[in-house]
């Protein structure tokens, strides 16, 4: 029952954010998203909010709708949105919100808006999944996770194409995992660089022993927006056959633990994720 926990769905002719970095000249529709999934032998999946859309996740919803059972949603909101639309949400199937941070300045987290932000998303037992370099971990880690939500940071926690692994933003993510409360993507190495696979394989070792194998899940980051022709599904699954060739340690990232972080198998209507036991 593998999961695959980094998606998007969009069509060209969405209304876009006035401020992006990149304009989709193609469609990547639910059900192409679906037909890839049987194709690679995925069962569920997660879709993320692409940032080119902004805020407006009509329609990440529309496409939730009719299969809550195979598919959650992660959400980009503004921070005032209220309980009550994000109560809304979670009905159809979205368990966190998305910080897509690159390009941006960090949000001052300890603002009265944030905070109460936060507050609605811990006791919605939300996650809040960021993308963001690594070296700017330092600042938003602490806030986030005192919070009491669960931090689920994209590709291997984008440390520096340069530094890799020894970027100390890197290293400081791996002393946050002490939280409980911490999870990292193993999902598009070709993020970080064109050293990015060397990176991935050497960050797996140091994120498992830092988090726990049962805090990695995998994303296919389907349909690899700007690297649509650098990766294929395929490609992007087999990668992680090599970053975890033990099949126990595969069978825990490709379902078991994100079957626990993104509440699949329970009513979308419970609202998130559980956690871990440790959180």
């Amino acid at each position: 029952m593998a999961i695959d926990c980094h998606a998007h769905v969009f069509t060209r002719d969405l209304p876009l954010a006035d401020s992006r970095r990149y304009t989709p000249d193609y469609d990547a529709t639910v059900s192409q998203y679906l037909a890839m999934l049987d194709a690679t032998g995925s069962r569920l999946g997660v879709l993320v909010q692409p940032s080119f859309l902004g805020t407006d996740n009509s329609y990440l919803i529309a496409a939730l709708q009719g299969v809550a059972r195979r598919l959650r949603g992660i959400a980009v909101v503004d921070p005032d949105i209220g309980l009550e639309r994000l109560q809304m949400m979670a009905a159809e199937g979205v368990v966190g919100i998305r910080l897509n941070l690159l390009g941006k300045v960090d949000p001052v987290l300890s603002r009265p808006v944030w905070r109460r932000h936060l507050a609605d998303l811990a006791d919605l037992g939300w996650q809040v999944e960021v993308q963001v370099e690594a070296r700017r971990l330092p600042n938003l880690l602490p806030p986030l996770l005192a919070a009491g939500v669960q931090v689920v940071l994209d590709h291997f926690g984008k440390p520096s194409p340069e530094l890799g692994v020894d970027d100390p933003g890197f290293r400081y993510l791996l002393t946050a995992g002490a939280s409980g409360r911490l999870w990292v993507k193993l999902s598009a190495p070709y993020r970080n660089g064109r050293a990015g696979r060397t990176i991935a394989m050497a960050a797996v070792p140091l994120l498992k022993q830092a988090l726990g194998v049962d805090h990695l899940v995998w994303g296919s980051d389907w349909p690899h927006t700007q690297f649509e022709t650098a990766v294929t599904p395929k490609v992007a699954r087999d990668l992680l056959d090599s970053w975890l060739p033990d099949p126990r340690e595969r069978q825990t990232v490709l379902a078991d633990a994100p079957a626990r972080l993104f509440g699949f198998g329970r009513s979308s209507t419970a609202g998130g994720h559980s956690g871990s036991g440790s959180a």
